[in-house]
């Protein structure tokens, strides 16, 4: 992927979204990853996470396909395996959270979406690091003015 490639962080629950409820409203997220036009980051701990949720039981009545998700991980998002160093003057209130603020900030992503108020509460701050925190919704319609 060309270093111009923008990157974007994308949080458990927009992952479910996506990959587990099929929701209609990440289909420009998908197309934009499967195209190559935005380059995913994640890390191990984040599809842990995923699959702990799913373990929970969430979800269980749409029997999400867990060989499916983590094909999609291993096709389209680039594991960064080295942990980053925690972004001292960005934290969340979640300590939860705290990994996708942490690896949005170390790899210089673009774009961090979440639904999750402790993270979309980092708006304003995280703009200090050139990332922008934005809900699927803000995100595409953003995508869709530049194009």
């Amino acid at each position: 992927m060309p270093e111009t490639t923008p990157r974007i962080v994308i949080d458990t629950q927009i992952v479910m979204d996506w990959l587990v409820f099929s929701d209609a409203r990440t289909a420009p997220l998908a197309r934009a990853i499967e195209t190559g036009r935005v380059q995913w980051l994640g890390r191990p701990a984040m599809l842990d996470e995923l699959r702990h949720v799913l373990g929970r039981g969430v979800a269980s009545d749409r029997q999400p396909d867990v060989s499916r998700i983590e094909a999609v991980f291993a096709r389209c998002c680039h594991m960064v395996a080295a942990e980053p160093a925690p972004a001292v003057r960005l934290i969340c209130r979640d300590p939860d959270d705290q990994k996708f603020i942490d690896l949005a900030v170390a790899e210089g992503a673009k774009w961090l979406l979440s639904r999750d108020k402790a993270l979309l509460a980092l708006r304003k701050r995280a703009l200090t690091f050139g990332l922008t925190v934005a809900t699927l919704e803000s995100w595409a319609q953003s995508i869709q003015e530049v194009s």
